[in-house]
């Protein structure tokens, strides 16, 4: 299914927007969208929702053989799914270019930032694989997935291990208790979109704005302000000052980003020992009316009088004024100039044809009359046939009415009636005898 194309109203409309420092969501230029995290069940599963991006983190491990390269470090694998369920348009092989750029983004952020301490056991090391899903897509998902991979690493538990001599043992969770991964900071992916070649700057930009957007600057960050990554896409060209400005910004996102997953990952650790509820269901909101309300936006209406007034005083007045209205029977009312209504007259045709019906009747009537010497009234308003009878002769005459009547005339040798000009000509029919 193919991407719905942006119409050119959209798109001017949003570029507009951005011009006055406005965003559809209400947010302002440098403010995040809503960051909610959850976890499941086992240890390293976890959902990230940034606004309604969702992400699915799911972290396994395994003891394999080292490379040849490196034999006393550990491997870390990552891996992002783009599918059809997060957008209609993730087909596979359609969106190769996009998805490729994420998994570069992300595989380098990791394995360059070293966030994840592997040693060796005996011979043989840690492989870590991080599994990223995309569940819904409204922009911003190298963000999203950056949040989704640290929080699912931090909250992961391995199985521990002993060593004696060259046996290497596994122990369940029920023998002993997981151990944590070695994490030594965290760094966050904090998105930048430049619009009219680097003039106006929003922070995490959603579905519709990049779109628009002429450029992507993601900065990979910790807490610290280290600096782990960079990433430049769209092929404009950013000043000095601006890149400085943006990892200024970044550090103060990554900061409020960092506090949140520590207070997430205490919350649950909290709930665990405690032997709460946890988990995806229990993290559901309950079906209540008030389960899925927004929160209200701020809207600025200080000067609101100032613009009506300015609008009203630069108004031209009306060019006509309305006249009163003309009360002409009780219940009804006309108010300007109207027109007399001729709603429901007959044309002139359809007049003409009506004359030229009623005449025929009259002709078939008086013809009828001089054959039979009995009146007849009404023939077309009768549904049941009309039956004529004469006792001297005794002749039988029966008249059926058919859907479209016709007009019928019995032939008469004695008396021949003018026909007028003007008027159609009468189809005759000979008279039908009943047999006795």
């Amino acid at each position: 299914m193919k991407e719905t194309p942006l119409s050119n109203c959209e798109r001017r409309f949003l570029l507009r927007a951005i011009e006055e420092r406005k965003r559809l969501d209400g947010r302002q230029t440098y403010d995040y969208r809503n960051i909610r995290i959850s976890f499941g069940t086992d240890y390293g599963c976890c959902i990230v929702e940034l606004g309604k991006t969702r992400v699915l983190g799911q972290v396994s491990c395994e003891l394999v053989a080292p490379k040849l390269n490196r034999a006393t470090e550990g491997i870390l694998f990552f891996n992002l799914e783009l599918s059809q369920m997060a957008a209609p348009a993730f087909e596979p092989g359609r969106y190769l270019n996009l998805f490729l750029k994420l998994l570069y983004i992300s595989d380098v952020w990791l394995k360059i930032s070293k966030m994840i301490y592997l040693f060796k056991i005996h011979f043989q090391v840690w492989q870590i694989r991080v599994d990223l899903h995309l569940l819904n897509h409204d922009g911003n998902i190298i963000d999203a997935a950056s949040i989704a991979a640290v929080v699912a690493l931090c909250h992961f538990r391995r199985p521990d291990v002993s060593v004696q001599g060259d046996e290497v043992t596994l122990y369940t969770p029920e023998e002993r208790d997981p151990v944590p991964l070695s994490i030594h900071h965290m760094p966050i992916c904090v998105s930048f979109a430049f619009f009219q070649q680097g003039t106006y700057l929003l922070v995490d930009p959603n579905e519709r704005e990049e779109r628009v957007m002429d450029g992507l600057l993601v900065i990979a960050m910790n807490k610290h302000r280290e600096i782990c990554t960079i990433q430049s896409s769209g092929g404009i060209m950013l000043l000095k000052d601006q890149v400085l400005r943006c990892s200024k910004i970044a550090g103060v996102k990554v900061a409020e980003i960092t506090e949140l997953i520590q207070k997430a990952l205490e919350n649950d650790q909290k709930v665990r020992k405690e032997g709460g509820k946890f988990g995806f269901a229990e993290s559901i909101a309950n079906q209540r009316i008030t389960a899925f309300k927004m929160e209200k936006a701020t809207i600025d209406t200080s000067d609101v009088e100032e613009k009506a007034e300015e609008i009203i005083a630069e108004a031209e007045p009306p060019s006509e004024v309305v006249s009163k209205p003309v009360l002409w029977t009780p219940g009804t009312a006309q108010i300007g100039e109207g027109v007399e209504n001729s709603w429901g007259d007959l044309e002139d045709s359809e007049k003409e044809d009506d004359d030229e019906g009623g005449s025929d009747e009259a002709i078939l009537l008086d013809s009828i009359k001089m054959d039979t010497g009995i009146e007849v009234s009404d023939i077309g308003s009768q549904d049941a046939p009309i039956i004529l009878s004469d006792s001297e002769e005794e002749e039988m005459i029966i008249l059926e009415p058919d859907k479209n009547p016709k007009k019928i005339r019995t032939q008469t040798t004695s008396v021949k009636q003018e026909k007028a000009p003007n008027k159609k000509p009468v189809k005759r029919r000979k008279k039908k005898r009943a047999a006795n």
